[in-house]
């Protein structure tokens, strides 16, 4: 199933992300999480791609798994910096041959400890120029969704210049947007309130990071950008060396945040579930009651 027909379908869409696991344990124990939380019948799961292409064969070999062995709709991520075009081209082509329909087109990170990285000639450079590639080559067979920031991606200077290049992936050929994580649901309504104004219509899915590790998710928190209050800050630092209190706080905000987020008209939400199912689980069934349609249309 294509991710955006089904987001112009009456329904609320629950999704859940994973990354690809370095080795066979891991792999099997994401396979345990899957099979747990497909019962849950999520309208999509995603598999993230590593930075500088990582990740390629393992991403390529999940995302396989997944749509072989199980009934889920997925998605791979793709991220281009690191890749020239024709690669690219050999990677799409490889989805649509296995019958993968639903890509997430990112830029990818600039590697970190390489000051004088630059991509390889003729790599997309940007997600838009990906979303492009996509189109240009493979027309409407791939549902392509984008990444989106609340609060701005690191690299933009203000929230007017985010909606600027945000909608130019949108009118590259992105069908849907999943957010970067945030923690302040007043940032999510304002960046919708200045898509809507700035003419981008593709719905816009929020992505909710269950804090289950406060000091793994600051980390992850600074390198986004992403802003925790700080009265969770100081609510969470207070029982710092009980990991069980740490969790218990973290999945009862997360479950106050999606309430909020349901109550104000989302089209559904995205969870980085960290190839663990018991946060994600804990939250889907405080929160089941309250989504206003089901997760999957009638077929």
């Amino acid at each position: 199933m294509k991710i955006g027909e089904l987001l112009k379908r009456d329904i609320f869409s629950i999704s859940f992300e994973f990354f690809p696991p370095k080795d066979e344990k891991g792999e099997r124990q994401l396979f345990e999480t899957i099979k747990k939380l497909e019962k849950l019948k999520p309208t999509f799961v995603s598999v993230t791609y590593g930075a500088g292409g990582s990740t390629r064969d393992r991403t390529r070999n999940v995302v396989k798994r997944i749509h072989e062995e199980t009934d889920l709709t997925v998605m791979a991520h793709l991220t281009c910096i690191a890749h020239t075009k024709e690669e690219l081209i050999e990677i799409l082509q490889d989805y649509k041959n296995i019958g993968i329909e639903n890509i997430l087109a990112l830029r990818g990170d600039v590697p970190r400890d390489k000051p004088d990285w630059r991509p390889p000639e003729g790599a997309c450079k940007y997600a838009k120029e990906l979303v492009l590639l996509i189109r240009e080559n493979f027309g409407a067979y791939f549902s392509v969704g984008v990444a989106s920031y609340p609060e701005g991606h690191p690299e933009s200077p203000n929230l007017e210049w985010e909606v600027k290049y945000f909608k130019e992936k949108v009118e590259a050929g992105a069908d849907f947007s999943i957010t970067q994580m945030f923690f302040v649901n007043d940032y999510y309504y304002e960046f919708v309130e200045l898509c809507q104004k700035a003419g981008i219509n593709i719905p816009i899915i929020p992505g909710i990071m269950p804090i289950t590790n406060f000091k793994q998710i600051k980390k992850f928190a600074a390198l986004c950008g992403a802003t925790i209050p700080q009265s969770l800050i100081e609510k969470m630092e207070k029982v710092e060396d009980k990991p069980e209190e740490i969790k218990k706080i973290g999945i009862e905000f997360a479950i106050n945040q999606c309430l909020d987020l349901i109550e104000h008209g989302v089209p559904g939400l995205h969870f980085y579930t960290l190839n663990k199912s018991d946060a994600t689980l804990r939250i889907y069934e405080a929160i089941k009651d309250a989504l206003p349609r089901p997760s999957l249309p009638a077929l």
